[in-house]
């Protein structure tokens, strides 16, 4: 846990939206080693389940893939909460930078407030205030922590802007991917180093999305046993700059989730 003036505009809690949770839980227990918990909910609803680091904090949950969303064909996804200290004024402010709200804010007891919302561009992310501390974790990431956010958008310059202006997130370079175009790195919460990147979606993504990278401790023992469970392996593993690796598959149920390993 952290408070809330050091989380703000970070990534803080990762949900995964599917269509089979049971099946969910057994994949990704046995490919990241989460454990899990369960938080009470009301009205007899069943339990929401929150994947927990063993001998640390949760660090999200899973949920059923709403059916409206199943109904416009969206597929299972993960979903990013980012933290945010005034969810009402974060909220006015994303409207008025031309960002849309698909769930307006709801409380969540014992745990703060919540909107869905999306960029200019399309991708979809959570607003989350905490009602006390925030979830998440320092610049550095163990086993089972996500370790980097990422964005495919339709325009990065308009969504560049739009956090810049948003979240106030801070220009940490950028690198030159040739045909693929340019991949912008940034940090929230006044870091120092990046933690996240953003990049052009390519011609077969025609869509704006968020992606983020857990670390595990060894990447192409996960990458084995997640293929061996139904994953299918997208791209890697490679190397990127610093010597760590990364890889991105897409889970069983059709949910694409990347991968990080660190140097040793």
């Amino acid at each position: 846990m952290q408070p809330v003036s050091e989380a703000q505009g970070r990534f803080v809690w990762y949900e995964l939206m599917t269509t089979d949770i049971p099946a969910a839980v057994s994949f990704y227990t046995k490919v990241i080693g989460w454990e899990m918990n369960a938080w009470p909910t009301p009205d007899g609803q069943p339990p929401y389940q929150m994947w927990k680091v063993p001998g640390k904090a949760e660090v999200g949950g899973v949920f059923s893939l709403p059916e409206e969303a199943c109904k416009m064909g969206a597929p299972p996804a993960w979903l990013g909460n980012i933290c945010v200290a005034d969810l009402d004024g974060t909220l006015a402010k994303l409207q008025a930078l031309g960002g849309q709200v698909h769930r307006p804010a709801f409380e969540v007891p014992d745990v703060g407030r919540v909107a869905i919302v999306a960029d200019p561009t399309g991708a979809t992310f959570a607003l989350y205030q905490p009602s006390g501390q925030a979830p998440g974790h320092g610049e550095t990431s163990s086993p089972g922590e996500f370790s980097w956010s990422e964005l495919y958008s339709l325009d990065l310059d308009k969504a560049w802007a739009f956090y810049q202006a948003l979240l106030g997130w801070q220009d940490r370079g950028s690198m030159d991917m040739g045909p693929m175009g340019k991949y912008q790195m940034f940090s929230a919460s006044g870091g120092e180093n990046a933690n996240g990147g953003m990049m052009k979606s390519p011609p077969e993504m025609p869509v704006s999305a968020w992606g983020f990278y857990t670390t595990v401790a060894n990447l192409h023992g996960a990458i084995e046993r997640a293929v061996g469970l139904g994953a299918t392996l997208v791209n890697g593993p490679m190397d990127v700059p610093g010597g760590d690796e990364v890889a991105t598959l897409q889970d069983p149920q059709g949910a694409f989730f990347s991968l990080h390993s660190r140097k040793e």
